[in-house]
């Protein structure tokens, strides 16, 4: 309790603390009567998440999340401990992230009961769109209406207000013009669309009703818990709005609620922001995110690919510090989201991120711009499925099978919980007829599918996507089964050559596991002594100098003794 007070006079200084702490207790205490499912108390190996939508797959008649878990339990459920399921409530725009109803699932996906039954197949993850609401939503509606139940849950702006230090995600306008019902025009705060309204957490009954949601999603399930654009969360005028102390105290708020009721549920914070801002989420390491995303990630292992060099991201890994003892890493290559570049922005030089956008366009991918304060544009997402990006139009499948698995043998290694985006498990290209049906260049990674149709092509020999389900269902499976790939567990990051990016993973027991991937199309070489097996094929290895890797060939070599 004398906990709970601090943090919310630290948020909310001289306001009636004891009466707004006694609300959240009271709230805790609710939640805690009620049977919840048992959590994992601690991340290991075996656990690797899935990132899909909840009508990802598609049967006349029948609600997508039913269909989903028949997909799920057929198909999937021997490689994914966790589904991290993208908002499944009602919304109005942004696929899924303008939400009209925290607490309903979207009809057509199903019901409580379906999401219910998906926890008994896998653990799973809940967004929760914290900082902002669907403009339909009955909140904003009734703000407009002049409901005083409402009348201070969002921002208010003067148009004249100097906004100019403010980060900007989106090449949009902040503030939006709304017309109340009496006939007076307000301008809304609007971080990221007109349709996407931000609350106001400067007001104590929001952050009551965020902490019912929150809250309510551990009730029904949830044993992740991603907070979404978390970042923009406070505002305060004459600063960045983004990365504010006490958005960082909400986010530690949250975790003590979460801590109370369901112990072992995990808090995951989504902010695309440059390395040090993203890792401030971890807190002191006991106090606030369990995890955050490794953002670098994704662009990172593309440009070396693009660039059939290693060097940058050898550099990059040998100076990411361990997470913590009780924090980790959410690493990924792709999600929902394009590919974003401003977390390289400091680690790549900008003109040839600029280069590399330049290359990707002229095979087909499509590219987001951001405003800058200047008035100028930056790109700040590549909108293109991972095998496309990593791969030419003219490559023949054999070399994208290979290029997209030297990418994946990565991101199964790294220290961290490893992500995996249904797109690219399904071997997935680019969507265009989705962006036109959109006019949105994320939608070109968002292919929805007949559930019949995704089956047959998944298990139809010669397919480019049986071929990547099979080998990503491989390496999946041999991660989990390997105790040095526990997200704690340490690593030392190698220097072979430009075209070797190399590490080892090792453990107090004097156990390691050599990861050796060729980022190029051309043999490369390096100096490896010892009698291994490579845990992933079965073979022995048995090397007394120098050792040789083919085109994008990776090893991950365990010592005999």
């Amino acid at each position: 309790m004398e906990k709970l007070k601090e943090r919310l006079s630290y948020i909310y200084n001289d306001r009636d603390i004891d009466g707004l702490s006694k609300a959240i207790v009271e709230r805790i205490n609710r939640t805690k009567e009620k049977t919840l499912k048992p959590r994992k108390q601690r991340w290991d190996e075996k656990d690797v998440v899935l990132i899909t939508y909840g009508d990802q797959f598609q049967e006349k008649g029948k609600p997508t999340l039913d269909t989903f878990k028949t997909m799920f339990d057929k198909h999937l459920a021997d490689k994914f401990e966790i589904v991290h399921i993208l908002p499944f409530y009602p919304y109005s725009s942004d696929d899924g992230f303008s939400v009209i109803d925290y607490k309903k699932v979207k009809p057509e996906l199903g019901d409580w009961q379906n999401i219910k039954n998906l926890t008994g197949s896998a653990r799973i993850m809940f967004d929760d769109v914290c900082n902002h609401i669907s403009a339909e939503s009955e909140w904003f509606q009734e703000y407009l209406k002049g409901s005083p139940d409402y009348e201070n849950f969002f921002i208010e702006m003067n148009p004249e207000t100097d906004l100019s230090a403010v980060t900007r995600p989106r090449a949009l306008p902040l503030l939006t013009k709304f017309t109340l019902a009496n006939g007076e025009e307000k301008h809304i705060w609007t971080t990221f669309s007109e349709d996407q309204i931000d609350l106001n957490f400067s007001n104590p009954e929001v952050l009551l009703k965020m902490i019912d949601v929150l809250l309510f999603y551990i009730e029904q399930g949830a044993e992740y818990i991603r907070l979404d654009a978390i970042g923009f969360m406070w505002k305060e005028i004459g600063t960045s709005c983004i990365h504010h102390e006490k958005t960082h105290e909400i986010v530690k708020l949250f975790r003590d609620v979460t801590y109370e009721v369901a112990k072992g549920t995990v808090i995951i914070t989504e902010t695309n922001v440059p390395h040090t801002d993203n890792v401030s989420y971890f807190g002191n390491g006991n106090d606030e995110a369990h995890m955050v995303y490794q953002f670098p990630l994704p662009p990172l292992v593309l440009y070396s690919i693009h660039k059939g060099s290693t060097s940058a991201l050898t550099n990059w890994a040998s100076k990411l510090q361990p997470a913590g003892k009780n924090t980790t890493f959410f690493n990924f290559l792709a999600s929902h989201d394009g590919i974003g570049v401003n977390p390289i922005r400091g680690i790549i030089p900008e003109e040839e991120i600029l280069e590399m956008i330049e290359s990707l366009k002229n095979e087909g991918a499509l590219v987001s711009y951001k405003k800058n304060p200047d008035g100028s544009e930056s790109p700040y997402e590549i909108n293109v499925t991972y095998l496309d990006a990593l791969n030419k139009k003219v490559d023949q499948d054999e070399i994208r099978v290979k290029r997209f698995m030297a990418a994946h043998s990565i991101l199964l290694t790294l220290p961290g919980v490893p992500a995996v985006y249904i797109q690219s498990m399904l071997g997935s290209r680019n969507d265009y007829a989705g962006v036109e049906k959109t006019g949105m260049n994320r939608s070109i990674n968002r292919q929805k599918y007949n559930f019949s149709d995704i089956a047959e092509e998944l298990t139809s020999k010669s397919s480019l996507r049986n071929m990547i389900f099979t080998e990503m269902t491989k390496i999946i499976q041999t991660r989990k089964e390997e105790s040095l790939f526990h997200p704690n567990a340490a690593m030392k990051v190698l220097d072979f050559g430009d075209k070797i990016f190399a590490f080892k993973r090792f453990n107090d027991q004097n156990e390691s596991l050599f990861v050796i991937n060729n980022l190029t199309n051309e043999t490369a070489e390096c100096e490896v002594s010892g009698r291994f097996i490579d845990v992933v094929t079965g073979e022995k290895v048995v090397n007394r100098g120098s050792l040789k890797l083919k085109p994008y060939q990776f090893l991950w070599l365990k010592p005999i003794y």
